[in-house]
């Protein structure tokens, strides 16, 4: 309902490489750990944000995305559903060009308005998922 595939392959394959995860740190049993790899492997660069700004995956970390110094295409968000609405908004005020919620994150108010600004938007569902479907 809140990404159809249309969208979803936008996202995937048209919106950017660059990608920030929101909520990626180095702790390997999270989801969003494993979830960033396989980003990875089909070519996107990952952005870790995590409040302890920690190096994931070779890459540099941020405790925000107001804190990334370069422009990010996707905002990636693993967070829980009642803390992605501010995330959204901070991924529209950092010009990305689109966000993406994971399983289990839902906000429709979120939703609304970060379509209404403009950008793609899937919610509840996984790029890990849906990347190696598009083959």
């Amino acid at each position: 309902m809140y990404g159809d595939q249309e969208t979803v392959r936008k996202i995937l394959t048209a919106s950017g490489d660059t990608w920030a995860v929101v909520g990626l740190s180095s702790n390997r049993s999270r989801a969003a750990y494993r979830v960033a790899e396989v980003l990875q492997r089909f070519g996107k660069r990952i952005v870790p944000v995590h409040p302890k700004a920690e190096p994931v995956h070779g890459e540099q970390g941020y405790a925000s995305l107001a804190d990334i110094p370069f422009p990010v295409d996707v905002v990636d968000v693993f967070v829980n559903s009642d803390l992605a609405g501010p995330v959204a908004d901070e991924a529209v005020a950092a010009g990305a060009k689109a966000v993406w919620f994971q399983l289990g994150v839902v906000d429709e108010a979120a939703y609304a308005r970060t379509r209404e600004a403009g950008l793609d938007m899937v919610m509840d569902k996984c790029p890990a998922i849906e990347i190696p479907r598009l083959g």
